[in-house]
């Protein structure tokens, strides 16, 4: 029988997308949830759902390199074979990044090279107001570096601003957008994992 991918999940507020992937039927176990924010309301989602939940704080004296470096000894020691940021609000640098090469994957409101950063979806009704843009969007790719929101992208997906649009219509269509797309690529991506790790194993036999 196949154990069950570890995720540690990184969060920085209210922890929505979070709630997606604690609802899914994943082929993986949620680990641990952090968030850098005491009060962010995906800490107790977590503890809700059973899952260890913590309050990850930095120091005053502290350094971003010596957080990170401190956060990835936190975070390897629940050995994830992946590491979600679903709204986590700081960039994470080398320090951290380097110790899980090709497994911290970022959810980001705004199609790939569009509106990196915060703010993305109000950004882009601004845009579709001054007639530069028809659509939001949703994207899924992994953090290779200290790049903003420009990984190697998993999946995307256009959610088209509607001319009766409010700003908080488009953000909840893209909150929506957001929970599918998170699930599907992570869903995915496990599935790939293990497909490859069933024929390595035909090879060895």
């Amino acid at each position: 029988m196949t154990t069950p991918a570890r995720l540690v999940v990184l969060i920085s507020g209210n922890g929505s997308n979070l709630q997606a992937l604690l609802d899914a039927d994943l082929p993986a176990e949620i680990v641990c949830v952090v968030s850098n924010k005491a009060d962010a309301y995906g800490l107790v989602r977590a503890q809700n759902a059973g899952v260890e939940s913590v309050h990850f704080a930095k120091r005053a004296d502290e350094t971003r390199q010596a957080y990170d470096e401190r956060l990835a000894d936190f975070v390897a020691a629940r050995r994830p074979d992946y590491v979600i940021l679903a709204g986590w609000m700081r960039i994470l640098s080398a320090a951290f990044l380097n110790r899980f090469p090709n497994r911290v994957i970022n959810l980001h409101p705004a199609l790939p090279n569009a509106f990196s950063g915060v703010r993305a979806v109000e950004r882009a009704f601004a845009a579709y107001q001054r007639g530069e843009v028809e659509s939001a969007g949703v994207m899924v790719h992994l953090v290779p570096d200290e790049g903003v929101d420009n990984g190697p992208v998993l999946a995307s997906e256009s959610v088209p601003i509607r001319k009766e649009d409010t700003l908080q219509t488009l953000e909840a269509r893209v909150h929506q957008t957001e929970h599918r797309l998170l699930v599907q690529t992570i869903k995915t991506l496990l599935a790939n994992k293990e497909s490859h790790a069933h024929r390595s194993a035909l090879r060895l036999r």
